[in-house]
């Protein structure tokens, strides 16, 4: 970045210079100008006309008179214009002067700066059909109503109209010019006419001013630094152009360059403006320096509402929510009017701290105080229902933005911009409050070719995250194949890498891998190398989730922890040890998160001494407190290896009361050691909590039927029936290059189910001979043996192993997903076909992976 510095005053300034004009309007000429004719005795009577009736009774008495003469008919078309009566003043203007190029300007820049764009540009082009040429005084108001209406094509044909007639060497055209360019989005064209200003030599503060306005306007702050730079070698900057360059400061979060043009300020006594104090508030509050802001708000002179709420607004997107609302509450005792800038970021900030309900609740006392609500509240809305699962509340948002127009059905680009912003907070809130159908008819209504990067990856997110993986990698793959594909960010990948993560899709997380490669996301993106990680974790493929995180050269504590539970899910805990020592070396300090991780790990791969060792020592040796997450992971530990009466004793201990989670693993360890009557004092403590969970029923209902308890297998069963709690059903799902496969429990339906049911037979008369023995006590129902083992037969993950044999190729391996956990039968099962097929089978269920080869398997006997 150039450094950035102002030339001193001459000692001629002595007075600070106010901001008259709104910056991007400062290319106009002022009104005298435009040269108006000599007075006239009624000129007086007509100047302090007030009222559309008083300037037609003075139009009546001149007519009466007689002294109606051209000289007059200027005042008289100048007051119906002051009076709102346009149809008036262009009907006198078309009746007495209608070549008076004065009248026209006069009555187009009332039009182009009284927010009747539209207007204003008609009266040129009727001016033009009556033969009336436009004058240098013409083209700055037409083109600035050009550039409200964002008309590059309009704003094009009176550029070619300016060169046609002379008027390209006019400082105020060219300005103008450049300053509709930038309002039109197209800094190009822009460029262009400013470099031939200055090859002209007919540039000014003005036109350096527009040009700096119009690179940080159009998203090209960096350029906007740099013109600035330049701007100071040639000529003093006013406080219109510190007001242009310091949000391209915010912008690139240059805090440097914005104190340099601070103390610049300051030295030339800019300062002590009220917008140029208030852009250097934004500037540090943009950056993250609170404590600067604070210090120059405090030094202000004169503050207004835009003052507190950039401070306000500052706090709140760094972080800092209760100086935020500090601040809010003095604004309310100083009685500073509040407006709809200052109720949005208090909003905004209950929304992105997870207090849905708060937000809401100022949103009240916003609509009592009477302030209306703008696009940026009702998102900051939306997004507070969707933290917290308000769907009643966003639907009271949506029906009070339709309500309120704001979202409009207007030509206006600013306006459609507003409407789509509104769109994808409505899809993101019915998203994640799981009504699909909802956000999907949103998506819907939104023109194919009107749908942002934002539009699509709130849809394709709510899917992965809240519903339909498939949906989501199906509207991904839309998105990048469409005609007109719209380019993916870091977060529609992770979204769609989240999606092939829930499946178990590794085939179509390679493609989504290679995508990322060819646009060269991962070097750029940490966010998606850690995606990349947990995603081939998720897929079974350790090694590429190991190979990801070598690649990524900047880590932060994500990629650690992403690879660290890929270790603990695959059984493989020693390594997760390593890499937690590994991370201490590195400089990051673990947390309650990383110890979570590593006991987890120790539970699932036998560590009874290790686990143990880090749980105590966490306090002592690092300053983490142990959590009710912690000590249900350390239950699991003890009941996994059979010390269930010390598990029993921890809870007992716990220094809070211990939540659902820390019972569930008791319930579990229960299960695996056949201990009935602690599961049912688990049970029992479960239901006082108020836990109506399925997957708790389940297992005791296993446990009563493990035991040949069969009359407690019905009682649980009858609870589960009258309370409306259903079982999940087992399914397992296997991916092969025609796409996903899924079976369920006893499934016939896939056309090569013949095949299937015939092949799992043969396999299993074979393991038979190699010493599997079915174990009948997991076929849950109260039937003969013989029955049993045919009820195992038909679990869904040995069908999706042997659909999986059938179609896949010698050696490939074969990776089942199951969404509950694989019984015990199918893993001894599964255990012995590794021996005698040449597959590696790695299968997922919802605890952990299971590699089967040649007659072992990874968990070790801990699952």
């Amino acid at each position: 970045m150039p450094v950035l510095s102002l030339p001193r005053p001459s000692p001629t300034t002595t007075t600070t210079l106010r901001l008259l004009l709104r910056p991007e309007a400062s290319h106009l000429p002022s009104s005298p100008c435009l040269s108006p004719p000599p007075a006239t005795p009624f000129a007086s009577l007509l100047r302090e006309c007030r009222s559309l009736r008083r300037a037609r009774s003075i139009h009546g008495q001149l007519l009466a008179s007689g002294a109606l003469l051209p000289s007059s008919s200027t005042g008289l078309v100048a007051a119906y214009a002051a009076c709102g009566g346009s149809a008036d003043a262009l009907s006198a203007l078309e009746r007495l002067c209608p070549d008076s190029v004065y009248c026209w300007n006069l009555l187009i820049k009332h039009d182009a700066c009284g927010g009747r764009p539209d207007g204003a540009f008609s009266l040129c082009v009727h001016m033009r059909r009556l033969g009336v040429p436009p004058d240098g005084f013409t083209f700055p108001y037409v083109l600035k109503a050009c550039g409200e209406l964002r008309a590059a094509r309009r704003g094009a044909s009176v550029h070619a109209v300016v060169s046609r007639n002379g008027f390209e060497s006019n400082v105020f055209v060219c300005n103008a010019l450049v300053a509709m360019y930038a309002r039109c989005a197209a800094p190009g064209q822009a460029r262009a006419i400013f470099d031939e200003m200055l090859l002209k030599g007919i540039e000014d503060v003005v036109s350096w001013n527009s040009m700096v306005a119009c690179h940080a306007q159009n998203g090209e702050p960096a350029f906007a630094l740099r013109t600035f730079a330049r701007m100071c070698k040639q000529c003093r900057p006013d406080a219109i152009s510190l007001v242009n360059v310091l949000p391209a400061c915010a912008s690139l979060r240059a805090s440097s360059q914005g104190r340099q043009i601070h103390a610049s300020a300051y030295k030339v006594g800019l300062f002590s403006d009220l917008f140029v104090g208030n852009a250097i508030v934004d500037v540090y509050a943009k950056c993250g320096i609170m404590s600067d802001a604070l210090k120059v708000f405090e030094h202000m002179e004169v503050r207004d509402v835009v003052s507190w709420n950039a401070m306000v607004t500052g706090y709140s997107q760094n972080g800092n929510f209760d100086d935020a609302l500090s601040l809010f509450e003095e604004m309310n005792k100083e009685k500073i009017a509040l407006n709809v800038v200052t109720w949005s970021a208090v909003i905004a900030g209950y929304a992105q701290r997870g207090h849905g309900h708060e937000a809401l609740g100022v949103f009240r006392q916003m609509q009592k105080s009477g302030a209306e609500p703008n696009a940026i509240t009702i998102i900051s809305l939306l997004s507070a229902c969707a933290s917290v699962g308000a769907l009643l509340q966003g639907m009271e948002v949506h029906a009070h933005a339709l309500r309120r127009c704001v979202m409009s059905s207007g030509d206006d680009q600013e306006g459609k911009e507003e409407d789509l912003m509104v769109q994808n907070a409505l899809i993101d809130m019915y998203s994640k409050c799981k009504k699909f159908d909802q956000a999907h008819a949103i998506f819907d209504s939104v023109p194919l070719r009107e749908r942002n990067v934002v539009t699509w990856t709130v849809m394709i997110g709510g899917y992965a995250q809240h519903g339909d993986a498939n949906a989501a990698l199906k509207l991904f793959s839309e998105m990048i194949r469409q005609e007109k594909a719209v380019t993916p960010n870091a977060f529609t990948i992770s979204c769609a890498l989240m999606a092939a993560a829930r499946l178990a899709a590794l085939r179509i997380g390679k493609q989504i891998h290679g995508y990322v490669i060819r646009n060269r996301f991962e070097a750029a993106m940490l966010h998606v190398a850690n995606c990349l990680i947990d995603m081939y974790s998720k897929c079974g493929d350790i090694d590429a989730a190991q190979n990801v995180f070598s690649k990524t050269l900047d880590r932060n504590d994500v990629s650690w922890a992403s690879l660290m539970t890929g270790y603990g899910v695959h059984g493989r805990g020693k390594d997760v040890l390593r890499l937690f020592e590994q991370m201490q070396d590195a400089g990051l300090e673990p947390d309650g998160v990383a110890f979570l991780i590593l006991l987890y790990a120790c539970s699932h791969s036998g560590m009874v001494s290790e686990g143990l060792h880090y749980f105590h020592s966490m306090a002592s040796d690092f300053g983490v407190v142990a959590g009710a997450e912690h000590y249900a992971c350390v239950v699991d530990i003890l009941g996994r290896a059979g010390r269930l009466d010390e598990a029993d004793n921890l809870i007992k201990e716990m220094p809070v009361e211990p939540t659902p989670v820390v019972w569930v693993a008791l319930l579990s360890a229960c299960r695996i050691h056949s201990n009935v009557e602690l599961a049912e004092h688990a049970s029992q403590k479960l239901t006082e909590l108020g836990y109506d969970y399925d997957g708790s029923y389940t297992l005791l209902s296993n446990i009563y039927a493990k035991a040949g308890r069969w009359q407690d297998v019905s009682r649980i069963r009858g609870q589960m029936r009258k309370m409306g709690i259903k079982k999940r059903p087992g399914c397992s799902w296997i991916q092969g290059k025609k796409g996903t496969t899924t079976f369920y429990v006893g499934d016939r339906s896939h056309p090569q189910s013949p095949q299937i049911y015939a092949l799992l037979a043969t396999l299993i008369q074979r393991i038979k001979i190699l010493g599997y023995v079915p174990e009948t006590v997991f076929a849950l129902h109260d039937v003969d043996d013989e029955e049993k083992s045919s009820l195992l037969l038909e679990h869904s993950e040995k069908l999706a192993l042997a659909f999986g044999i059938l179609t896949s190729p010698p050696g490939a391996p074969i990776r089942i997903t199951k969404n509950l956990r694989v019984c015990g039968d199918c893993h001894s099962a599964i255990t012995f076909i590794s021996k005698i097929v040449e597959h590696e089978i790695i299968v997922r269920d919802s605890s952990r992976f299971h590699h089967f080869k040649e007659g072992s398997c990874s968990c070790g006997g801990y699952w």
